[in-house]
């Protein structure tokens, strides 16, 4: 085998054990509603459970429409963001939107 041989890298769109899930499914399937409420009550981070008392307090939200506009910002902050990934201009919006709350509630 030569080098070049040795050194490249076969891939399949047949699913292998590599690139199946590790996710036990029977341990998933068998876990009851209680467990899972348990496990919610005890983790602070985990997102809230979406039963009635949720809905009731949702409230729904139109979406904006976005303006076009053009600003000027700091390269570092532009670099920043990109770096960020996709949908960069979003997450700008958002931290501008944050601001402008939190500006409103004092």
């Amino acid at each position: 085998m030569t080098v070049k041989e040795k050194d490249t890298v076969r891939h399949s769109r047949k699913p292998t054990k590599s690139r199946l899930g590790r996710t036990d499914l029977r341990r998933v399937r068998a876990t009851t509603s209680a467990e899972i409420e348990a496990d919610v009550a005890r983790d602070p981070d985990v997102a809230p459970l979406l039963d009635d008392e949720w809905f009731a307090k949702a409230r729904a939200m139109e979406p904006l429409q976005k303006v076009a506009i053009s600003i000027r910002v700091d390269p570092d902050v532009l670099d920043f963001f990109r770096k960020t990934g996709a949908g960069y201009q979003t997450r700008m919006n958002t931290v501008l939107r944050a601001f402008m709350e939190r500006a409103r509630r004092k």
